[in-house]
């Protein structure tokens, strides 16, 4: 017992003994070496091309999510490390970039001061959950930027745009995008702009994301003259002074020039008359200003001012033939003069001024006089200035052709194809001209597969060699139809009008098989061309006018025959009915008709069909007149 109490006072000693040597073995003491800092290898930031990266320490790993449709193959790494240096593959980067192909895991190593590393493993994913972006978008041509973040689509159009009816194009990564309740899948769609307008992206797993365009106008400078020109000539314009300089050849007279003028601003004001990119025939003998007014009201007024070039004082300044005025055309030096039918050409009189010191016909000088001429072919006059310089100018003389005047068609005859409530065409029909059609709109214009323009005024198909405007495009093109289609009528009216017939009745209504002359044909009944056709001759400036009280009916393969000359936009067949071309049928002239006109199968026309309701077309060839 008093041994193990002995032991008992020994045992706490021999304990803190043996817990002091342990210590000292593990480096308690003075002696032992000091672990390395493994935590100064760290990489603290690390992007790909600008999305930042998620860096896990206890894993060594990064992660990155890029946006849906992220090209992964070349991106640009930003990264910076607590530690000497980065390795990537082979090359040392310290605190740089890299690019690298991020399609399969990228390993960086991270090396510290006392050689001891750490690997990094780069993983890079693409979003798939967001695949409803709106990718790429415009307005009228104008491109927006695309706020991701925020769903917001902002672009500025220029000054004066309207933007009621702008095209909006836009491509998606979503499955589809719908505007307002409308389907586009990469497509466009016609919106008014003068309200924000919501776009809703669906992507494939149904999700939703609604972007919001807000468009405004731009205003500040916006209201310069971007071009400028005077009876062809095109002004010099400073922008800084707001002139403009024009220098015109030598003689011209300035007092009723015509300026083409454009510009970005809201309106252009001429005197009190305003003009939106428009011209106007002013008297340029004094100074004339162009005032440009922006959406925001501001204004810039530009002053024209218009020279005659000088040293070439040889203009023909006045020319008439047997008292008819001649058209001088200065830059071409040409002189034309269009004399009354039945006007012998052979000895006519010339009457001329010129600036010039003499002027010679042949090997005679005249000076402001006149002579006596065989104009049956072209004359030569030579003008010769004080400095001996000389200009030819060369005289051409028309006869206007037996018949009537011809019918006046106005802007209609800018149309191949006219009409009001509709155009439609099947097989492969080939139209050579313009077409046009209001206030019917292009729903109307069937079977031509159109293709519209990115202005939005016109549109085109493989079957037209021409542009088809309908009512509904953008402006100017409703205005444009408009004046179209009110010159249309008043053509009909002025044929239907037209007293005086040099044949009435004629064959009964039956034309087929004749040979007819110029003059005004009229009919109480319809008019029938069977097979044989019927033949027109006459000059090449020679006029028919045929006015039917019911129907044009010209049958199968007949075929309109023109001789001496005669032209197709010299004949106006005036149809208060109907108008029907047969098949394989090959007629001439324009139509002027009340109702409709149809070209049946494989029927070819030279001429214009100007219906007051519809034109109809079946692999039919339709071209308008030289």
């Amino acid at each position: 017992m008093k041994q193990f109490q002995s032991y008992s006072r020994v045992l706490p000693w021999f304990m803190a003994l043996l817990l002091s040597a342990f210590v000292a073995a593990c480096g308690g003491g003075g002696g032992g070496g000091v672990a390395p800092d493994l935590t100064a290898k760290a990489i603290t930031t690390y992007s790909l091309s600008g999305v930042t990266g998620t860096i896990n320490e206890t894993t060594k790993s990064i992660a990155v999510i890029l946006p849906y449709g992220s090209n992964v193959s070349a991106l640009v790494a930003t990264f910076s490390t607590t530690g000497a240096s980065v390795q990537v593959g082979a090359t040392t980067q310290i605190s740089g970039a890299t690019a690298n192909n991020f399609t399969s895991p990228v390993a960086l190593l991270v090396t510290a001061a006392d050689g001891s590393s750490a690997t990094y493993t780069v993983a890079v994913t693409v979003a798939s959950i967001t695949a409803k972006s709106v990718l790429a978008f415009a307005l009228g041509g104008v491109a927006a930027t695309i706020n991701e973040a925020g769903k917001s689509i902002a672009l500025t159009v220029p000054t004066g745009t309207n933007v009621t009816a702008l095209v909006a194009t836009f491509t998606s990564s979503g499955a589809s995008v719908t505007v307002n309740g409308t389907p586009q899948i990469s497509g466009s769609t016609a919106n008014n702009f003068t309200n924000p307008v919501t776009y809703t992206v669906t992507a494939a797993d149904n999700s939703t994301a609604t972007y919001t365009v807000a468009v405004t106008v731009a205003s500040s400078t916006a209201k310069a003259i971007t071009a400028y020109s005077l009876a062809g000539v095109a002004g010099a314009i400073n922008e800084t002074a707001k002139t403009i300089a024009v220098t015109l050849p030598s003689g011209t007279s300035v007092t009723a020039l015509v300026a083409t003028f454009t510009s970005s601003g809201a309106s252009v004001k001429v005197g009190a008359t305003t003009q939106i990119s428009a011209s106007t025939a002013n008297d340029f003998t004094s100074a004339v200003a162009y005032t440009v007014t922006a959406a925001d009201g501001s204004a810039a007024t530009y002053s024209v001012t218009v020279s005659v070039a000088p040293g070439s004082a040889k203009a023909l300044t006045a020319y008439s033939l047997a008292g008819i005025a001649g058209t001088i055309n200065e830059a071409g030096k040409t002189i034309s003069v269009a004399m009354p039918s039945g006007t012998s050409v052979t000895a006519l009189i010339a009457t001329f001024t010129s600036t010039a010191a003499s002027v010679k016909v042949g090997a005679t000088t005249q000076i402001s006089g006149a002579t006596a001429n065989d104009f049956t072919s072209p004359v030569a006059y030579t003008v010769t200035a004080a400095d001996s310089t000389t200009a030819t100018y060369t005289v051409t003389v028309t006869v206007a052709g037996a018949g009537p005047a011809p019918v006046p068609l106005g802007s209609a005859g800018n149309f191949v194809i006219l009409a009001k409530s509709g155009v439609s065409t099947t097989g492969s029909t080939a139209v050579v001209g313009d077409i046009g059609l209001s206030p019917a709109a292009a729903t109307f214009l069937t079977g031509f597969a159109l293709s519209a323009d990115a202005t939005n005024t016109f549109s085109t198909s493989s079957l037209v060699t021409g542009k088809l405007y309908a009512a509904n495009y953008a402006a100017p093109t409703p205005a444009y139809l408009t004046t179209a289609v009110s010159d249309m009528e008043t053509a009909f009216t002025d044929a239907a009008g037209r007293t005086l017939p040099d044949f009435t009745e004629l064959g009964a209504g039956d034309i087929s098989g004749l040979t007819l002359v110029p003059g005004l044909y009229k009919w109480g009944t319809g008019v029938l061309v069977t097979g044989v056709g019927v033949t027109l001759s006459g000059g090449a400036n020679d006029v028919w006018i045929f006015q039917i009280a019911q129907d044009l009916t010209v049958s199968n393969s007949a075929i309109i025959t023109l001789s001496g000359g005669a032209q197709a936009k010299n004949i106006f067949w005036q149809v208060s009915g109907q108008a029907t071309l047969g098949t394989a049928a090959d007629f001439k002239g324009i139509i002027l008709s009340q109702t409709l006109i149809s070209l049946n199968t494989g029927a070819k026309m030279t001429g214009r069909a100007l219906a007051q309701t519809a034109v109809t077309l079946d692999a039919t060839a339709i071209t308008k007149p030289d």
